[in-house]
């Protein structure tokens, strides 16, 4: 196939990259190497790639770019929480009304198929479990509460503390912050455009992924290229809360075979799959496997807190198993032994 792929000099991006040129497949890549993502860093694309450099909401660069192709993988976007309100403008002009203008010129050109990175953030605190109303969605978290230490959430029928469960696909979407609201409105724009045109939407709601490569030392990188910093620095992992939110790491390479697959496979309709290891990790856990890994001081439980972080998120990945048969290849213990390395 020929796939436009925006978003292809970022993290995920250039791993999504590799895995469609080892496939075969005919690649152009957009990116804008926005200054807040690249640092003003350049990007050299492999030879035979085709790298457009522009904005996703610049409606005739993209209508250029899709010019030809047979599918589109959406990765472009503003990441992070948005725990501000001044973030909201930024949220909804990089992320929705890009997807908007994307999505229109596949309508324009005839591009049938759509590969859209979500988030597992779309799920806000997701599912819990209560031992008096069984499954609930949790209840919001309060800051008085999370001042004194009570960090899981509550049962919004009896104010229990929660148990945990697995997410599936089917679960209510919950945005918490600017960034899941953005992703859960690209969903819906999606949606629209496959009902629209006939097209096809596969939306791929990863967990917390990380690998080689991945950004540090800002406000929006992932925990564990945080922890890895730090440990570089000599300094101990400063570990939020208690260390026992739980999330599902998934490794890069993992997260690009499965966009690739959802890409090459998924032929009509609309279908969302979560993209997780399926086996549950807690943030401090990870915190002592980079320690271990990188020989550096232990980590530091800081009590501290971020009002619009989820306590816990976890994926019933069984649909992406079952449906386009990806399994993850990295175990948690080599990912996190790779990362130490790079």
């Amino acid at each position: 196939m020929h796939v436009l792929l925006t978003g292809g000099a970022g993290f995920i991006g250039r791993n999504v990259l590799d895995r469609l040129l080892a496939r075969g497949h005919a690649v152009r890549v957009l990116d804008s190497l926005r200054a807040d993502v690249h640092h003003g860093k350049a990007f050299t694309p492999p030879p035979g790639v085709d790298f457009r450099h522009g904005d996703v909401r610049d409606r005739k660069l993209v209508d250029e770019a899709v010019k030809d192709v047979d599918a589109v993988i959406h990765l472009a976007a503003k990441v992070g929480l948005g725990v501000d309100a001044n973030d909201l403008p930024d949220y909804a002009a990089s992320n929705d009304a890009g997807t908007a203008v994307v999505l229109a010129a596949m309508a324009r050109t005839n591009v049938p198929r759509l590969t859209l990175a979500s988030s597992m953030v779309v799920y806000g605190e997701g599912v819990g479990v209560c031992p008096e109303h069984g499954p609930v969605a949790p209840g919001p978290r309060r800051e008085a509460a999370l001042k004194a230490g009570a960090f899981e959430p509550p049962c919004p029928q009896c104010d229990r503390p929660l148990g945990t469960a697995l997410v599936t696909e089917s679960a209510a979407l919950d945005p918490r912050n600017a960034y899941a609201t953005s992703k859960a409105a690209q969903e819906f724009y999606a949606s629209n455009w496959s009902r629209l045109t006939g097209g096809a939407a596969a939306m791929l709601r990863y967990h917390n992924v990380y690998g080689p490569g991945m950004p540090a030392d800002t406000p929006y990188a992932g925990v564990a290229a945080i922890f890895t910093s730090a440990l570089r620095r000599g300094q101990p992992p400063q570990v939020f809360e208690d260390g026992g939110q739980r999330r599902d790491f998934v490794h890069v390479r993992d997260v690009a075979a499965a966009t690739v697959l959802a890409c090459e496979t998924h032929a009509s309709g609309v279908a969302a799959f979560n993209v997780g290891s399926g086996t549950p990790r807690t943030v401090g856990e990870m915190a002592l496997a980079l320690a271990a890994s990188l020989k550096g001081p232990s980590p530091v439980v800081t009590g501290r807190y971020r009002l619009g972080d989820v306590r816990h998120i976890t994926a019933d990945s069984s649909r992406l198993r079952s449906v386009l048969a990806w399994k993850p290849e990295v175990a948690f213990e080599d990912g996190m032994a790779e990362l130490a390395r790079t």
